[in-house]
């Protein structure tokens, strides 16, 4: 679930990263010739980026998906444990559903491409500092069709980020190497729902359960799964679908 939205209180802190100093360089004249942002670092690697972020502590990283050393969403990954409170933007020049998938997986607050014009970057980078998200909703429904796809389900194996070949779910999941605690039925079924692109009031509504129940149940099973956004329970979901009982 994204953030509550914050307020702007002062310039936005900015880091880059990004390993062509040219387009570095384009994004610290756009971005300070605004007046609303300051560009705080930048780096060319992975590995500097790394180094950097969580001593600068920036309100909004911009990463390029595409390193010599690594990927951004590598990066944007680390940030979510190293520097909460950055909300990473992921850069990049191709249109690509692995890319997508995998940014937002990682957490990533928006996916754009490069050839996004000037005063919409500056708009995204504000509305990601608020605490909003801007990973568009027609991209992870077209995510979400391709896993839920017959080809994308066949085998029915695990693949080291969900659940295992057998057992449902409710008995506990690992997700990124890690376990969970086991999801209750309801929780259960309102994953399902969310996979199917269901907002809290249309799943209350199938569920005949008021919107702040959904809420407070989206809100939990979030936590037990070790996700801070709705679009990565639903991609997670589509893509480890529970066939033990239904809605």
């Amino acid at each position: 679930m994204d953030r509550a939205p914050d307020e702007l209180t002062g310039p936005v802190s900015v880091f880059l990263l990004d390993d062509h100093e040219i387009v570095r360089r384009g994004l610290v004249d756009l971005l300070e010739s605004h007046g609303g942002f300051t560009v705080v670092g930048e780096a060319a690697t992975v590995a500097e980026a790394r180094r950097r972020i969580p001593v600068l502590a920036p309100r909004v990283a911009l990463l390029d998906a595409r390193l010599p050393d690594g990927n951004g969403i590598d990066v944007c990954r680390d940030i979510a444990v190293t520097s909460p409170g950055t909300r990473s933007l992921v850069l990049t020049s191709y249109d690509d559903d692995d890319a997508l998938f995998a940014a937002v997986m990682a957490g990533a607050s928006g996916y754009l491409l490069k050839q996004i014009r000037g005063p919409s970057l500056t708009e995204a980078v504000a509305h990601v500092a608020r605490g909003h998200s801007l990973i568009d909703p027609a991209l992870v429904e077209r995510l979400l069709a391709r896993l839920r796809s017959p080809d994308a389900t066949a085998g029915g194996g695990g693949d080291g980020h969900g659940t295992p070949p057998h057992g449902g779910r409710r008995h506990g999941v690992v997700v990124d190497g890690r376990p969970t605690p086991p999801l209750t039925d309801r929780e259960d079924q309102i994953l399902a729902l969310i996979a199917d692109g269901l907002t809290n009031r249309q799943i209350g509504e199938r569920l005949h359960l008021a919107e702040k129940t959904v809420k407070n149940y989206v809100s939990g099973l979030l936590a037990k799964l070790g996700f801070e956004r709705r679009t990565q329970a639903a991609v997670w979901g589509a893509q480890h679908p529970h066939h033990d009982g239904g809605c």
